[in-house]
């Protein structure tokens, strides 16, 4: 029977007389576990962060959009040529399947004035369940009323940035602000949402949206809007939705079979799940050419072992002269190769969290630390070691004990 005790204790002094060549055979495991942690961290951490961003963009979102105008053979792009109506957004609210909202909307950038003070920034002429479709919530002040819509009142909610630009540390409730020659009062301020890529989402001004068509804008016809939003109810249901809203368009617009049509849908479900998939893998990716450092470390490792096998020999042969078997010299280098690999994985472990933290501190990038990825690399590295050690391990076992105490 396999002594285990001794045979572990043999293996841990081993390793101790040449505490430095141990240390260099373990640095290529440690530079790999830490790099696996580092990469998923920040893989993870961009998933979140694209999740975040999506969400706070709204979910499941349906853009639908006027069609495109040409001049001189020449398109002008998707939303110039006005073929969408208020109407037409309560029919997709009446008819489309799997719709939890519908929104009409109109939006130009507008110069927007306070005192002294002038910015350049978004209108957008809104209802109230554009708020809550695209999860903008009220910091200060309130949120439109019907009464504000019906009577197309001069009131205004402003974003973060413009609240910046325009008032510094003025409070802006109730103060009066001019877009183009027309003036609003501020009854509400906009938690912020921050940046997605290139767009501000706090550079906008929201106004009822029958002001922006009798006063800001204007309309090509009576009731125009440049975008409907429609909410999914789900993901599976936006596929569902899309083809209802197109159906109920082209039934409102009097498109024949063989016509385009005058709109255009965008799904950002499929979008979403898209960007998901996408950063999922690089985060893959990234993993997998951290655990190459793994790799090189095990290799690592079972060169080092197969010196150690050489130089031993004669260990080997006296031990085996006084009665260890094949397995127990087998398992003596099994051991030193896992506490190597171990050792190394551990603190692998704790240099790659500490470095995935100064990342996410230094650089403000997302990191996402947790249990599983750490259990995962340092299982590995254990794995690793026993799969690169064992090879030098049974070749230790193999040897003759005549010849081996007869090696120089």
């Amino acid at each position: 029977m396999i002594d285990f005790k001794s045979t572990f204790k043999i293996a841990i002094k081993s390793l101790e007389i040449n505490k430095m060549r141990s240390a260099l055979t373990s640095l290529g495991i440690i530079i790999g576990v830490g790099a696996v942690i580092v990469m998923l961290a920040i893989g993870s951490g961009a998933n979140k962060q694209v999740q975040s961003n999506m969400e706070s963009m709204g979910s499941n979102i349906l853009t639908i959009r006027s069609a495109s105008a040409k001049t001189g053979g020449v398109s002008m792009g998707m939303g110039s040529k006005p073929t969408l109506s208020v109407k037409d957004a309560d029919a997709i609210r009446r008819s489309a399947r799997g719709i939890s909202g519908v929104a009409p909307l109109m939006s130009s950038s507008k110069q927007a004035m306070f005192s002294n003070q002038n910015w350049q920034t978004t209108i957008y002429g809104i209802t109230t369940t554009y708020l809550r479709i695209k999860n903008y919530e009220i910091k200060d002040g309130r949120a439109f009323t019907r009464d504000d819509d019906s009577n197309a009142a001069k009131v205004a909610i402003i974003g973060s940035t413009v609240e910046r630009e325009l008032f510094g540390d003025i409070n802006p409730i109730g103060k009066t602000i001019r877009i183009g020659n027309v003036p609003f009062k501020v009854i509400g301020t906009l938690v912020s949402k921050g940046t997605v890529g290139p767009m501000d989402q706090d550079d906008l001004i929201f106004i009822p949206l029958t002001t922006a068509q009798r006063k800001v804008f204007g309309t090509d016809f009576p009731g125009s809007v440049s975008q409907i939003i429609a909410q999914a109810e789900s993901l599976e249901s936006s596929s569902i939705a899309e083809k209802d809203i197109e159906e109920i368009l082209r039934t409102r617009h009097n498109l024949g079979k063989t016509q385009e049509n005058d709109f255009e849908i965008r799904n950002s479900a499929e979008f979403q799940e898209k960007m998901k998939s996408t950063v999922k893998t690089f985060a893959i990716l990234l993993a997998s050419i951290a655990s190459v450092s793994l790799i090189v470390g095990g290799i690592g490792i079972m060169n080092i072992m197969l010196v150690s096998v050489t130089e031993r020999t004669k260990e080997i042969g006296i031990r085996m002269a006084i009665g260890a078997r094949a397995s127990d010299i087998r398992l003596q280098f099994l051991i030193e190769a896992l506490v190597l690999s171990l050792i190394g994985g551990l603190i692998g472990v704790i240099a790659g969290v500490v470095l995935a933290l100064m990342i996410g501190f230094l650089f403000g990038t997302a990191v996402v630390i947790t249990i599983f990825p750490i259990l995962l690399s340092f299982c590995f590295s254990g794995l690793v070691g026993i799969g690169f050690g064992y090879y030098p391990a049974y070749k230790a076992s193999l040897l003759n004990p005549i010849d081996a105490l007869r090696y120089e």
